[in-house]
């Protein structure tokens, strides 16, 4: 096996491939390279900085780390849908093609064997294997009737190159989707509006600590109540109530006790008050600085506001 190499990973899947005749299957392996063919010519990459590798209903590309990345991108959302488009033109209906397409990076070996074509290896290579295929590709094609691909990048394209906003690379236009990879969840950029139900910026994995109030469990300070929303600092959200960033949360009016209510209460209104009996349960609380005003009754002693007994 010869050392990892970082290089360029960039692949490709025709949709529903398997569902047509081995004519029509030929016919689409000839028009996905020719496709490919104007996509990587637009993008300045030649020939001997590139490696393909069939996959039958795909294909995966190794370029050379020397190729620019930005470059290879703009060419991947012009050129590849201009040339699909002018494909599908001319195609009869049972050999219309649309693409997945995924472009990452990393490190990936060669590991030849005398018998076989290929032996492409790397850990790289294999998550970007499992972005090609992921449900919310998958999902974000068929839901896009009039688009002929879609585009997914691995998190480290997004962070190296489109996130910094190159010419031609809208940063907006792309968002952060989290897709399963086995027993863990592995971040990507999808092009173009996420489908329904995958979630989006806020639902991707791996970002800040989430709790449910649902849960019936009250958020700290600073911790996520929902997606995107934090308590603010210096009060807890109660069980389901969530705090807009940097809002404080409204004081609720006090409630007054009911019946069913444990332990003893007492409300004001203003007027005299009168205590009867000789004990007093629960919590006592002294005024201070103030003043009471009118009869007070305590016990048997009946006292008046000038402190005659009667």
């Amino acid at each position: 096996m010869t050392e990892p190499v970082n290089r360029t990973i960039l692949l490709f899947d025709i949709e529903r491939f398997s569902r047509r005749d081995d004519m029509e299957q030929a016919f689409l392996r000839r028009g996905l390279d020719s496709v490919v063919a104007d996509s990587l010519a637009a993008a300045g990459v030649e020939r001997t900085q590139q490696y393909r590798e069939d996959r039958g209903d795909g294909l995966i590309i190794l370029i050379s780390g020397d190729v620019s990345k930005a470059r290879l991108l703009r060419a991947l959302l012009k050129e590849t849908p201009d040339a699909l488009r002018a494909y599908n033109r001319f195609a009869a209906s049972s050999t219309q093609m649309r693409l997945r397409i995924v472009l990452a990076s990393g490190e990936v070996a060669h590991d030849p064997q005398g018998s076989t074509v290929g032996g492409l290896v790397g850990h790289d290579l294999n998550q970007a294997c499992r972005l090609l295929d992921a449900d919310v590709l998958r999902e974000a094609l068929r839901q896009r009737e009039t688009a002929d691909c879609v585009l997914c990048v691995s998190a480290p394209v997004y962070e190296g190159v489109v996130r910094h906003g190159h010419r031609g690379l809208a940063k907006e236009e792309f968002h952060r989707v989290a897709v399963a990879v086995k027993e863990d969840r592995l971040d990507a950029w999808l092009y173009g509006p996420v489908p329904g139900g995958h979630g989006g910026d806020r639902d991707a994995a791996g970002v800040g600590r989430e709790r449910s109030g649902a849960r019936g469990e009250p958020a700290l300070p600073g911790e996520r109540v929902g997606p995107g929303e934090r308590v603010s600092p210096g009060e807890r959200a109660e069980p389901g109530e969530r705090a807009e960033p940097g809002e404080q949360a409204q004081p609720q009016p006090r409630r007054r006790p009911q019946a069913a209510d444990v332990g003893v209460h007492f409300t004001f209104d203003g007027g005299s008050q009168t205590f009867g009996g000789g004990q007093v349960a629960g919590d006592q609380i002294g005024v201070s600085g103030g003043q009471v005003t009118g009869d007070v009754i305590m016990g048997s002693v009946h006292r008046d506001s000038g402190g005659e007994r009667r």
